[in-house]
C-alpha cells in the first residue's frame, strides 16, 4: 500500500532531536512493507523533503499550512496514487487528512492522542477553547472513515462527541528501548524522575508542591526533571521558594540515548499532568522496570491500581501521599512495576503497527468494494 501519514512534527531529519520516538517506531515498521509518505506540518519553517525511518518526509512549513498541506498530498498522489490518508494526530492534521482524502476519494483515518477534545480554560489548553477548534474537530470526525485513540479516557471523550473509536496505544520500540527486569531499590535516597516539557498542561507546580510536602515527612529522595523549559524559568524560581534546590535537578532536554540511563536509575516515575492521552514516558519507564505514580490521566487511569497509582489532577497532597505509599512499601512498588511492564510489553511498537495495518486493510477493502 501507499500511505500518506499527516503529523504536526516529531520527524526531525536528525532522527534524534525534535522527534517523537513512538511515532518514529511506527513509521519505521510501516515502511518495511508499505510506501510511506509523511506530511509534517511545521517540523521546519520552510518547505523541505528528506528521508527518515524508511519514509519520505514532506515538510509543509509555515504559511497557509492547511491549503499547502492538502496540495502536497494531492501532488504526491498524482505521481502514484495513495491507498489511504492517516492523520496520526488530530487538530489541523486531522482536518487536512480528511479534506485531502475527500478530494481524492480515498479512505481516511484519524488518531487522537492529545487535547483536541477538551477545553482547560484556566491554562488556555485544548482544541475546544474556541469556535474554530470546535468546528475543526466536528468536521474531522464527520469526515473520517475510522477514528482511533491512544487510551481509554480519550475513547470516552470521543464517545461524548457521538463517535465510536478504537483504542490503539502508541507502543515502545523494544529494540531501541529494551526491557529491564524491575529491580529492588538501592541504598540511599529514593530516585524519582519526571519527564515532560515544562508547560501549563504538565502542571509542574503540582509536582513541586507535592515534593515539598514529601520532604516534610522526612522521606529522603532526589528528583531529576527532564524536559524543555517553555516557561522561562518559572519552575526554577518555584523550586527555590520551596527550598527544594538540594533535592531536585532540572536537566533540560535529553535525547533518548541520554534519557535511558536516567530512567533505569530511577525508583519511580512521577506524572503531574492535567491532561494526557499517554504519556509515552509511562510506557518507556514500564519497559525499563520503573513504576509510575501520577494524576488520573491517559494510561495511568487505565492501569490503576494494579500497574500504576493514580491521584486526582492538581492535588499535590494526594500526589505526595501516593509517592510516599509506593516508596514506603517495596513489595508493592515491585508488584506495580512488574504489572506495568507486562502491559507495556504486550502493546509495544509492533502491536501498534499491526493494529493500524489491520485497519488500513479493512478500510482499503471497503473502499474497493
Amino acid at each position: 500500500m501507499k500511505l500518506a501519514l499527516v503529523v504536526g512534527g516529531g520527524v526531525d531529519r536528525s532522527g534524534e532531536y525534535a522527534v517523537i520516538p513512538v511515532l518514529l517506531a511506527l513509521i519505521e515498521r510501516l515502511s518495511r512493507v508499505h510506501e510511506v509518505h509523511v506530511f509534517a506540518l511545521v517540523q521546519e519553517p520552510a518547505a523541505a523533503c528528506w528521508k527518515l525511518a524508511g519514509a519520505t518526509i514532506h515538510n509543509i512549513g509555515r504559511g497557509r499550512t492547511h491549503v499547502r498541506g492538502i496540495a502536497a498530498i494531492r501532488a504526491e498522489h498524482r505521481c502514484a496514487p495513495f491507498d489511504l490518508v492517516h492523520a496520526v494526530f488530530a487538530g489541523p492534521c486531522g482536518l487536512i487528512a480528511v479534506a485531502a482524502a475527500g478530494l481524492l476519494r480515498l479512505p481516511s483515518m484519524v488518531h487522537y492522542t492529545s487535547g483536541e477534545l477538551v477545553a482547560l480554560r484556566d491554562i488556555g489548553y485544548g482544541g475546544q477553547l474556541n469556535w474554530k477548534g470546535r468546528l475543526s474537530e466536528r468536521l474531522t470526525l464527520r469526515g473520517a472513515d475510522a477514528v482511533t485513540a491512544t487510551s481509554a479516557p480519550i475513547i470516552d471523550e470521543l464517545r461524548a462527541f457521538g463517535v465510536q473509536a478504537q483504542r490503539v496505544p502508541l507502543g515502545v520500540d523494544l529494540r531501541k528501548w529494551p526491557p529491564l527486569t524491575p529491580r529492588p531499590r538501592r541504598e540511599g535516597p529514593a530516585r524519582l524522575i519526571h519527564v515532560a516539557s515544562l508547560n501549563r498542561v504538565k502542571d509542574q507546580p503540582t509536582l513541586l508542591h507535592a515534593l515539598a510536602r514529601l520532604a516534610k515527612t522526612g522521606m529522603d529522595f532526589e528528583m531529576d526533571i527532564v524536559g524543555v523549559d517553555t516557561l522561562q524559568g518559572e519552575m526554577q524560581e518555584l523550586l527555590g521558594r520551596l527550598d527544594l534546590g538540594g533535592r531536585v535537578r532540572y536537566l533540560g532536554f535529553r535525547t533518548q540515548r541520554e534519557l535511558r540511563p536516567l530512567v533505569e536509575s530511577a525508583d519511580l516515575l512521577v506524572v503531574s499532568s492535567r491532561h494526557e492521552a499517554g504519556p509515552a514516558v509511562l510506557l518507556e519507564a514500564a519497559v525499563a522496570g520503573v513504576p509510575t505514580v501520577g494524576t488520573a490521566v491517559g494510561h495511568i487511569v487505565e492501569w490503576a491500581p494494579s500497574a500504576a497509582l493514580a491521584v486526582p489532577v492538581a492535588n499535590p497532597e494526594r500526589l505526595a501521599d501516593a509517592i510516599h505509599t509506593l516508596l514506603g512499601d517495596e513489595d508493592l512498588r515491585l508488584r506495580v512495576a512488574r504489572a506495568a511492564q507486562c502491559r507495556a510489553l504486550s502493546e509495544d511498537a509492533d502491536y501498534t503497527a499491526r493494529t493500524f495495518e489491520a485497519l488500513y486493510q479493512r478500510l482499503a477493502s471497503c473502499s474497493r468494494g
